[in-house]
């Protein structure tokens, strides 16, 4: 159109200027045949407009392709790529616009590829993780929220107030606290309780506050700082009493050499019991240090029905279901020590020796996660909830010649071999002791 104007208006200036610079006689055969010239001026319009039409249509075709590519651009479509045609001009624009697609194709790639992984690892998180809008509905939550609020279903648009009415008072508890920190659940009175963390933050997004809730489970944390310290007492008092049975125990030897010639009774009945209970002395702090240096696994291939053989040999118990088919693999030295401990508990629980049983099977943990348990029953007197509690804490004995080592070692074993064990009584009469280990121990 603008050619087309353009060229009216070099055509309408030429034609003035020939009219009035012209002579006359020229003047007169203009007038008589001005139809001629107007066909003249009509036709060079309309070659004009087709030429123009002509040059240009690439130009719009590239001018089009660019429209859509940006309107592609703003709907987030990277995938459209112009074809590189044309002039200089419009070669470099169509190069430019194509190098601008590939790098943010790669670029959201990139980012998909990102929020993938954040959501995989947030997903496998032990910690619960809940994000909430500003009016308190829950628009993200990982599984262990999901597992925790809700037996596994989805919790995403519910409001935080119709998910704590079905969650325990104690939770709930915890939640509507504004304040962080540490509180305890307890799912039933023979359950140890579990310690939990609580922390919240708030950040603006879109221009609208979230709520972030994060919980992360403390208990074996704590056990295990627990243990730690209780480990460095006993190796300080181990070294201070070495430090002193070592000299007595020598210089009740000396004194048996220089007395030996009085062959008095009465000296020898005092060192005699001197010896008696120094080597009481050092067998009592070799027990307390072995629990002190408790050594990593060496884990190996385990056969079942080795290892319940020779379980056979030093306690009689019965075995309960098909033993599993494939070998385990863990510290047979340390896992021996903890099933014949536990036996040995069975056995001076009371029980009758033909109702303590034991048995192996696959399980699956809380978090999804596959293993094998072994539980160890009788049919005893059980415990109440307070030995429950505190029966896996070191020193703690119920019995009169007891160190309180033998469950906090099993402890420590089971958890160097990332398990758990856990204590509780049977419905009708009697302990039940399950130890549970995860498939990595095990394959």
């Amino acid at each position: 159109m603008s050619s087309v104007l353009a060229c009216a208006a070099g055509l309408i200036l030429a034609f003035t200027c020939l009219v009035w610079l012209a002579s006359a006689q020229v003047q007169q055969v203009l007038a008589n045949d001005a139809w001629l010239f107007a066909s003249l001026f009509v036709l060079a319009l309309l070659l004009t407009a087709c030429l123009s039409y002509i040059a240009s249509r690439g130009l719009a075709s590239s001018l089009m392709a660019l429209e859509v590519g940006l309107l592609n651009f703003k709907d987030n479509d990277f995938s459209v790529s112009l074809p590189v045609t044309g002039d200089k001009q419009l070669h470099a624009l169509a190069s430019l616009f194509n190098d601008s697609a590939e790098s943010l194709r790669k670029e959201r790639q990139y980012i998909y590829q990102r929020e993938l992984l954040l959501d995989k690892v947030i997903q496998s998180s032990p910690n619960v993780m809940l994000l909430l809008d500003d009016s308190q509905r829950i628009i993200y939550a990982n599984d262990a929220a999901r597992h925790l609020f809700h037996d596994g279903l989805r919790i995403e648009g519910m409001s935080l107030a119709q998910l704590l009415d079905e969650a325990s008072p104690e939770l709930a508890n915890a939640v509507n606290n504004p304040k962080d920190g540490l509180f305890s659940l307890t799912e039933s009175s023979d359950d140890e309780g579990q310690t939990w963390h609580l922390s919240r933050g708030q950040f603006l997004l879109n221009g609208q506050f979230h709520h972030l809730i994060l919980l992360k489970q403390m208990t074996r944390e704590l056990n295990r700082q627990e243990v730690a310290v209780w480990k460095k007492v006993i190796r300080i008092i181990s070294h201070e009493l070495n430090n002193s049975v070592a000299p007595i125990a020598s210089m009740v030897n000396s004194g048996r050499m220089i007395t030996k010639e009085l062959d008095d009774p009465k000296l020898k009945l005092i060192f005699d019991t001197i010896e008696d209970r120094t080597s009481h002395l050092s067998q009592f702090i070799f027990n307390y240090a072995r629990f002190a240096k408790l050594p990593l696994p060496t884990k190996s291939k385990v056969d079942w029905h080795s290892l319940i053989a020779q379980l056979k040999q030093h306690y009689q118990f019965k075995l309960l279901g098909d033993l599993p088919e494939t070998q385990a693999s863990f510290d047979l030295i340390q896992m021996e020590q903890v099933l014949l401990n536990l036996l040995k508990n069975a056995h001076e629980s009371g029980s009758d020796l033909s109702e303590v049983s034991l048995e192996v099977k696959d399980s699956v943990f809380s978090e999804q996660t596959q293993g094998i348990c072994i539980e160890i029953n009788d049919a005893g007197s059980g415990m109440s909830a307070d030995v429950l509690r505190q029966a896996l804490l070191p020193f703690y004995s119920t019995k009169q010649s007891g160190t309180g080592l033998g469950l906090p070692l099993c402890r420590e074993i089971i958890e160097a071999h990332d398990g758990r064990i856990s204590l509780h009584n049977r419905e009708n009469k009697g302990l039940c002791v399950s130890v549970w280990l995860p498939q990595s121990a095990t394959d």
